[in-house]
């Protein structure tokens, strides 16, 4: 869910998700005037939350070595959930009643009305960096080297999508080749079944019929001149207003009534590796040593100030409606809130 989908109304090279897993975060915040972040959990050195979902009084996050913790009280508390695997999980979505997770060599776990964590397979052996899936079931995981799935039964099986990528990307000088194929960082699924999924050379792709099809809506390239950055993670809303974040403070919107992505400023050269939003305007992207904020839609941003943020990382906010707060997960296994 990027790194992601972090409430279901609104996660740059490789290199950028290398380093997330050698400085390894969690934390939590909730939004005041002020901003002053608090420490909800404090883990302990070498621990890493990567991504959180919640719906309403549920949800999970999980993290480094396979941590899974989960929520029964908006986001207040958080326990440990059993999980029967160990590999690092690197994102998680829930849709109020079913649970996907996703990491590395492909791992896929499913937690449904069971209440209890088991593997299913994937199809591939890719790290797999995003996954998100809706109400009906409909999911899509995003991976390594191009490698991204599709589910339409809730995660018991998955279908890889055999995209097409020459000449997507603008490559003057030939330095991409003939057989890049772009890490997929970030998946979006949409209650009305379109699905987005975000990568390397500010690359955005969508589909409108459940993952059997895909179109370009974004795409840089590589140059002598120039290199387009990474993306990390996108966030749609209900209302069609979506962010897509990552590298070097590099942060796309699109409007409800217009299908293209623009570039807004968001005073940061940080990478950025998680965004969500509500449709009040506020826009929270956590990231390497910042966690920005925007009250006005992205037109203009601040930095969330304290504790850990200008050393440490976080990659995941969840927006939780019954607190009033935003909780943010990263670095160590800590969970921060900004009330």
């Amino acid at each position: 869910m990027n790194c992601n989908s972090a409430i279901r109304n609104g996660r740059s090279s490789s290199l950028i998700w290398l380093s997330v897993l050698c400085l390894s975060v969690m934390f939590s915040i909730g939004l005041h005037a002020e901003s002053d972040a608090e420490y909800i959990e404090q883990g302990t050195s070498h621990d890493a939350l990567f991504d959180a979902d919640l719906v309403g009084d549920i949800g999970y996050a999980v993290g480094a070595k396979g941590k899974i913790l989960r929520t029964e009280d908006g986001g207040a508390t958080w326990a440990p959930d059993v999980n029967p695997l160990s590999l690092a999980l690197l994102s998680v979505s829930f849709n109020g009643e079913r649970a996907i997770a996703v990491g590395l060599m492909g791992t896929v776990l499913i937690r449904d009305s069971s209440g209890e964590w088991r593997p299913v397979e994937s199809g591939t052996k890719e790290r797999l960096f995003s996954v998100d899936i809706n109400s009906h079931g409909f999911a899509v995981a995003s991976g390594s080297f191009g490698t991204f799935l599709r589910s339409v039964n809730g995660g018991e099986t998955w279908k890889k999508v055999n995209q097409n990528w020459d000449g997507i990307f603008f490559d003057p000088d030939m330095r991409l080749g003939g057989l890049f194929e772009p890490n997929l960082y970030g998946a979006f699924v949409s209650e009305s079944g379109e699905a987005w999924v975000v990568g390397e050379l500010a690359l955005v792709l969508k589909s409108t019929d459940q993952g059997e099809t895909w179109s370009v809506e974004n795409a840089g390239g590589s140059s002598e001149a120039e290199i387009s950055s990474t993306l990390s993670a996108i966030s749609v809303r209900d209302d069609g207003v979506a962010y897509a974040v990552g590298q070097e403070g590099f942060v796309l919107k699109r409007d409800a009534d217009d299908a293209r992505w623009r570039e807004l400023k968001a005073s940061s050269h940080q990478n950025l590796l998680g965004v969500t939003s509500t449709a009040d305007g506020l826009v929270i992207a956590p990231g390497m040593r910042t966690i920005l904020f925007s009250r006005d839609d992205g037109e203009s941003w601040n930095a969330v100030r304290g504790l850990d943020i200008q050393s440490g990382w976080y990659s995941a906010a969840v927006i939780s409606k019954k607190h009033s707060a935003t909780f943010v997960f990263g670095n160590n296994a800590n969970i921060l809130t900004i009330k």
